[in-house]
């Protein structure tokens, strides 16, 4: 692996580890770590800072993931590695080194950067959350029927090999939202 692509590489997991719910929080003279689900995402900033502050959040978080993949096609870098970029920037969001790891759990910098690797494809995400969410009844759980037609539009256009590193984004994800899943089941088994 050449220096360019390494340094790219860092770069992207620096760019995830800025944690804007952090910064956010840090101006209201809240740490949202310590409050809600304790993760520094857009959801819990809005359930504790309010409205503004989820877009916010939500916007700052996207943008990372929307950056290191324009950064990696501005400087030439193969598709894959591009994708790559987008993960490192997911993990710095989800594992920043300066808060012990403990960051949030990935959505809007995963929205952020899919849209910015494929919109049309990120499209399916969008429609398999929407055919899901009558269904489930959960937003948490439709997720799943998201990423699974997200990933299918990978094998369907083609770009499979080319986008795969975002299948380990979603794993990630996938893990870092395991309780939030386990508990939208159990609801749903209630019902």
């Amino acid at each position: 692996m050449n220096a360019l692509i390494v340094s790219y590489l860092f770069f992207c997991y620096m760019a995830g580890n800025l944690m804007v719910a952090w910064f956010v929080g840090k101006r209201k003279g809240i740490n949202l770590q310590e409050h809600e689900s304790g993760n520094l995402g857009a959801r819990n900033a809005g359930r504790v800072l309010g409205k503004k502050a989820f877009l916010l959040v939500f916007l700052g978080d996207g943008l990372k993931g929307a950056i290191a993949v324009a950064l990696g096609r501005a400087i030439g870098l193969e598709e894959w590695v591009v994708a790559s970029g987008a993960v490192f920037a997911i993990l710095g969001h989800l594992y920043p080194f300066w808060l012990k790891f403990r960051g949030g759990l990935g959505i809007a910098t995963f929205i952020g950067a899919g849209i910015a690797l494929d919109p049309i494809l990120f499209l399916g995400m969008v429609l398999g959350t929407a055919i899901g969410l009558p269904l489930l009844r959960s937003l948490t759980l439709s997720m799943l029927a998201g990423y699974a037609f997200y990933l299918g539009g990978f094998v369907l256009s083609g770009k499979a090999v080319l986008y795969s590193p975002m299948m380990v984004a979603i794993i990630l994800i996938l893990w870092e939202h395991r309780d939030n899943l386990r508990k939208a089941w159990i609801l749903k088994r209630k019902k």
